[in-house]
């Protein structure tokens, strides 16, 4: 079928109808469709291969086979590490998988088609080559087209290009996928779909890095690569001193080198950040809250200013006319019918318009407008033109109005009870005129009423005791915003600053910011000049809104926030989704960040203290037998199996380190992620890797030793090793309360029992019963736990670090 690019008539017949189904069919066999790739999915083949094809399990899985050609296979245990990882990695993920997809479905944007002469939303994948698609205000452009109707339609670029001002679109004009509609209407052809799509590349480009940063992930990586470094000549140094200098045979001195180079891989580090996200997102999901990048969960655990628009966050999105207050008694009647007339004619209403449309329902035929002046925020009215019936305007007093008129004041009344004041005016130029609005006669008041929402208080309540501070900003009256933040007890909500009177100089507008709350007439671009500001004093900013003229602060924002029921363009730009549309929902996003960012805070602890022991007596022991070639004496093997190093972590990281990862945590985030673990990992594991090293040299009875002694000296290095990994786990378990009472507790009684029974005895190779041997392994290991206790003190102290043993009793109720 062929198109006529120049607004004909062929065109016409095309815009009213679409295509037919039989064209629809014909692109679809061709496959001129648009079904391109889900944003934040990947497919449960990538999910397998990216947990099962890791560095780790590689280095494990070599080691693993070191120890199966020994033929000691009770020593290869380390390898169900390998299962564990992938496997409740995979899981993990597939169930986060499955909640954004089905999350991804309700929050997608759906474009609103033409087909057979009828419009129906419909999914973006479906929208075939040559179709045409209706355009609103705040709605999103989702693929590439050429503008076949147009009324007053102007198209914002701003996240394709940069530039903030809109551009104004006419028939034949085209129109790229990823802009939105800033003000009007119209109509576009499909001319690129799919992957041709503008969308499409920008989004193929953005998939090759994280748009959000993520301080976590970026800590990790860095000591990941710390860890590196070290295990080289660390592991070097074993190799040399098992292989060559030890002059033990190969299988001991095979499995030695393994039992040193296991636990220096930190296994689980990665894998208990991920597991920590996948649950966040699955626990969020369930509070239908779409998080469409998941370090977004840690960055606004890190906000400390919530930017929150007053319609549709703090008061309901729904209005109903409260009254019509006229400017003479005799204009009742023609402000009503042209009230009705403005609704009715209005192909996009938002809350106020179809307020306006539920008053006033009965349409008086006045035709067609003869000009429209679609409403925008920056101008704060809309308008249309009616020929004989006159001009009209509905829009904000006091931009209307001459400050100083009665109905002027009356408006302000009206709007310091927290009501919202429209005016309905008759203007003497058309409203498409170059001058419009021109000369205003104020004709009535529509005033509006909103509902506060009921759980609004509650959680500018929860902000305040989190020591968040929330700016309500928008763009309603600044008395009528100062009103509702004011019943909410927000401090400062009763002083509201009209946003005309800031300042324009960047650090004078941020003294501002930093002095008020509440702030009325904000345009667009004035709200992404208050974020630029907040963040210019170091604050970490989320924005929240709903609305077309939220886009450019939602995207410049350090976390967006948008609603469910927000339009497209904002949904789009959104890293968070509250598809339930409460404000409310916010505190859970944030407690939801504090647990993983807290958490794997924790679990960190533990892992890099066994990688810094471990590295450390791999050091010490290579040392001796590098040492040995110059000074002539015997040097001294690895004192542990592989079976000893598994056991070993079982109760003082594994099993605690996967349930502190899932554990409720309140703890605000805090920046400095990787110096505030080092603090803790670093001295804690040179005091076990020192303390362990002595205790097997005070009872290692040299190269002659029989298998009885041997066994007894690595039993006594393993009892000093986790008496102080145990206290380890109790001072990353701090503050206590009692659930972390009994994990550490459990954990002490279950080596007890691994050491007590015959059974668990001969299976691990484990032998306390020299008494002077085990008396000297407690002894070291009670110096390892008080040095560990004084340097956790001694490190809170220097860095004014709050220490303490037990939550106060205010956060027992579930916060810990």
């Amino acid at each position: 079928m062929a198109y006529d690019e120049t607004g004909t008539d062929g065109i016409a017949v095309l815009a009213a109808d679409g295509l037919t189904a039989d064209q629809v069919a014909e692109r679809v066999a061709a496959g001129k469709t648009n079904d391109v790739p889900d944003r934040a999915s990947r497919s449960i083949r990538d999910i397998v291969r990216a947990n099962v094809f890791t560095r780790i399990n590689a280095i494990l899985g070599i080691l693993l086979g070191i120890v199966l050609a020994t033929g000691s296979i009770i020593d290869g245990m380390f390898g169900l590490l390998i299962i564990a990882n992938s496997g409740i990695g995979i899981i993990q993920e597939v169930r986060a998988k499955r909640t954004l997809d089905k999350l991804a479905i309700v929050s997608q944007t759906k474009p609103v088609v033409r087909r057979d002469g009828t419009a129906v939303a419909m999914a973006p994948r479906e929208v075939v080559l040559d179709d045409l698609i209706e355009l609103g205000s705040g709605d999103q452009i989702v693929v590439d087209g050429v503008v076949v109707e147009a009324s007053a339609l102007d198209i914002d670029e701003s996240l394709l290009t940069g530039e903030a001002d809109p551009v104004h679109k006419s028939v034949g004009d085209p129109v790229l996928s990823g802009s939105f509609v800033a003000a009007g209407s119209g109509c576009y052809r499909a001319t690129k779909v799919g992957s041709d799509a503008y969308a499409a590349k920008l989004a193929e480009e953005a998939s090759k890095f994280t748009l959000v940063h993520s301080e976590l992930r970026s800590g990790i990586d860095k000591i990941l690569k710390f860890i590196t470094y070290l295990m080289i000549p660390a592991g070097l140094l074993i190799i040399y001193n098992q292989l060559f200098s030890s002059g033990q045979s190969l299988r001991p001195a095979l499995n030695g080198m393994v039992a040193a180079l296991v636990p220096m891989v930190p296994e689980g580090l990665v894998l208990m950040t991920s597991i920590a996200f996948a649950v966040g997102v699955v626990r969020l999901g369930q509070r239908q809250c779409l998080v469409q990048e998941l370090p977004a969960i840690e960055g606004l655990a890190r906000v400390d200013v919530v930017c929150a628009d007053k319609t549709g966050t703090l008061t309901e999105n729904g209005m109903r006319l409260s009254e019509l207050r006229c400017a003479e008694p005799e204009d009742a009647g023609p402000a009503g019918v042209a009230l009705a007339a403005m609704a009715a004619d209005d192909p996009r209403p938002n809350a106020s318009v179809l307020a306006i449309r539920e008053a006033f329902p009965d349409n008086p035929g006045w035709g067609e407008a003869t000009a429209q002046a679609p409403f925008s925020s920056a101008k704060k009215w809309s308008g249309q033109s009616y020929g004989s019936h006159g001009n009209w305007v509905l829009g904000a007093p006091d931009v209307l109005l001459d400050p100083g008129s009665v109905m002027a004041r009356q408006a302000e009344d009206a709007g310091a009870s927290g009501l919202r004041v429209l005016l309905l005016g008759s203007c003497d130029v058309p409203v498409d005129h170059p001058a419009a609005p021109g000369v205003v006669t104020p004709r009535a008041l529509v005033i509006l009423e909103q509902r506060v929402r009921p759980d609004a208080r509650g959680t500018l309540e929860y902000f305040a005791s989190q020591n968040v501070t929330v700016k309500v900003i928008s763009g309603d009256n600044a008395v009528s915003v100062g009103a509702v933040a004011g019943s909410l007890g927000l401090p400062g909500g009763e002083r509201p600053v009209d946003a005309r009177t800031l300042p324009s100089d960047p650090e004078s507008l941020a003294d501002t910011l930093e002095d008020s709350t509440t702030f009325g007439r904000v345009r667009p671009d004035q709200k992404r000049e208050m974020v630029a500001a907040l963040q210019s004093r170091g604050h970490t900013v989320a924005m929240t809104g709903d609305g077309v003229n939220d886009v450019l602060a939602l995207k410049d924002a350090d976390i967006g926030v948008s609603m469910g029921s927000g339009s497209p363009a904002t949904r789009a730009v959104a890293q968070i989704v509250l598809l339930d549309n409460k404000f409310a929902t916010l505190p859970y996003v944030v407690g939801e960040g504090r647990r993983v960012i807290g958490n794997i805070e924790r679990v960190s602890n533990l892992f890099l203290t066994k990688t810094v022991y471990s590295v450390l007596l791999a050091f010490l022991i290579g040392l001796t037998g590098a040492l040995s070639q110059v000074f002539d004496f015997e040097p001294v093997p690895y004192p542990f199996l592989p079976r000893h190093v598994t056991i070993a972590a079982w109760f003082t990281i594994g099993i605690p380190a996967f349930i502190l990862s899932l554990a409720p945590n309140n703890e605000r985030a805090r920046s400095g992620f990787v110096p505030r673990v080092m603090r803790l990992a670093v001295p804690s594991g040179v005091i076990i890797g020192v303390t362990t090293f002595i205790s097997y040299l005070l009872v290692y009875a040299g190269p002659e030793q029989t298998q009885t002694q041997k066994v007894q000296a690595g039993t006594s290095a393993l009892i000093t090793l986790i008496m102080i990994a145990l206290w380890v786990l109790a001072v990353v378990a701090r503050p206590y309360v009692w659930w972390k009472l009994v994990l550490i507790f459990g954990s002490v009684a279950a080596y007890l029992v691994l050491f007590a029974l015959p059974f668990t005895r001969t299976f691990f190779e484990l032998d306390p019963t020299n008494v002077a041997a085990t008396t000297s392994a407690l002894a070291c290991g009670l110096v390892g736990v008080v040095l560990v206790e004084v340097a956790w003190w001694v490190t809170g102290r220097l860095h004014g670090e709050h220490r303490r043993l037990f939550a106060p009793p205010e956060d027992l109720p579930g916060r810990q």
